[in-house]
């Protein structure tokens, strides 16, 4: 395998560049589509490396099921500093796999409260909460059926509101907080923020990824608001009078319409550019420029990931074969 083992676990540095630049040039869908796949794959790759390491690592230990072979001279040589990454790699594997566990179930519980919360409460896509605390927020459709996933409720999901979040609005502005949450359900953005969330925990050298995913699927949905209303600027009202007076949501993995308050964060950066003019829907920039060449960069960085892997995958394979008696 070589040095080829770890650059699954570096390698998405070559992403880092296209994390901001995506959220600026690019169309607020073709970003999040495209910052979601890199993630994933440069998140498997370097799990798998690092269970190639576990599995040489493992091999080193006393007591262990594994066959005698496994822990020869040949199989060790297959991976520079063997004891050293071997045994890292057992540690590193078993956080990546508690931390996403803890994600994947953290995001279960939060949306089974929610929607046991809106028991009881009229069927349709449009649930209003009573309640103080101004919030809104997209939540998916249930996955098993049981108490909260009644059925009338829609199966892409609901749109929850508050009263306060409603008394806030006017009438235009109610409407393009109703399109931004539809939008949120019909694309199903709750599926790419789980997977870069979960790939931010497999390596957190993909963080700037699941950040750049979190603020793109925001403005997909304004974007999509903007259309149903034909007005950007009641849809940067709407976002402006919303960050001004909301609380966290009650609901943290999932979108929200106003995500944080004002203040260098991303609630500005989308009232702006929906201040400005609609994003081009061009799916692929020009090569010789920023952001281009940027997409090239991570999508280079991304297939060397996956050859990489693939090829210690493979290597380790005939190693260990060759080193398991018949």
């Amino acid at each position: 395998m070589g040095m080829f083992v770890f650059l699954p676990l570096v390698l998405p540095l070559t992403a880092l560049p296209i994390a901001r630049l995506a959220e600026v040039h690019l169309h607020p869908r073709v970003a999040t589509r495209l910052l979601s796949a890199l993630a994933g794959v440069l998140a498997l790759c370097s799990t798998l490396c690092l269970g190639l390491l576990v599995v040489v690592g493992t091999a080193q230990l006393p007591g262990n099921p594994l066959p005698d072979g496994w822990s020869d001279p040949e199989v060790r040589e297959a991976v520079p500093y063997d004891e050293i990454a071997g045994k890292a790699a057992i540690v590193a594997l078993a956080g990546v796999a508690v931390s996403c566990a803890a994600a994947a179930g953290r995001h279960r519980r939060v949306r089974r409260r929610a929607h046991r919360a809106l028991a009881g409460l009229p069927d349709g896509e449009l649930a209003v909460l009573t309640d103080d605390a101004p919030y809104a927020y997209a939540l998916p459709g249930p996955r098993a059926a049981g108490p909260a996933a009644g059925s009338g409720v829609a199966a892409r999901g609901r749109i929850v509101v508050s009263t306060a979040m409603l008394a806030c609005l006017d009438a235009q502005e109610r409407t393009a907080l109703i399109a931004h949450e539809h939008a949120h359900l019909s694309g199903r953005h709750h599926r790419f923020l789980l997977a870069v969330r979960l790939a931010a925990r497999a390596n957190p050298l993909l963080r700037p990824l699941r950040s750049a995913v979190a603020y793109t699927t925001e403005r997909w949905a304004d974007e999509e608001a903007a259309k149903v209303t034909g007005e950007r600027t009641v849809v940067a009202r709407a976002i402006g009078k919303a960050a001004l007076i909301s609380r966290a949501t009650p609901t943290p993995t999932l979108a929200g319409f106003a995500a944080s308050g004002p203040g260098p964060g991303p609630v500005p950066r989308r009232v702006a550019a929906l201040l400005g003019p609609e994003p081009s829907a061009v799916r692929w920039p020009p090569m010789f420029t920023a952001v281009g060449l940027a997409v090239w960069a991570a999508a280079a960085g991304t297939l060397g990931s996956a050859l990489s892997s693939a090829n210690a995958t493979v290597t380790l394979f005939l190693v260990l074969k060759a080193a398991t008696p018949l």
